[in-house]
């Protein structure tokens, strides 16, 4: 069974709702960095020194390969990352090889099955 790694960078008020939309789309769980900070095409804005971005988090999710363009998809859709620039992005990544994602097998081998 092959993996893909997806990263989500999504603003704290919607990584709730961005896990549990990627749930329901196939993903089997996700590891959540909070308090992320970076900088898009625009320079933020400050206030005496003090940024006014909001906050985001990094979500990572090792997705089954034929699951993962779903779960992208509704993680963009659910994060509203085409709606303006700066609500977040998505990357998909090739997984190589993995270790400790036996257990989830069993089980995405009977999703993915009856996907085909």
């Amino acid at each position: 069974m092959r993996f893909k790694l997806l990263l989500a960078f999504v603003e704290d008020l919607k990584t709730d709702a961005v896990l549990d939309a990627a749930r329901e789309a196939g993903a089997t769980g996700a590891t959540v960095i909070n308090n992320a900070r970076g900088e898009g095409l625009n320079k933020k804005k400050t206030f005496f020194g003090l940024s006014l971005e909001i906050q985001r988090d990094v979500i990572l999710f090792v997705v089954e390969e034929h699951l993962a363009r779903t779960v992208l998809e509704t993680i963009e859709r659910v994060g509203e990352f085409d709606t303006e620039s700066g609500q977040g992005i998505a990357v998909q990544l090739d997984i190589e090889d993995a270790v400790g994602v036996a257990h989830q097998v069993e089980t995405l081998t009977k999703v993915v099955e009856a996907k085909l």
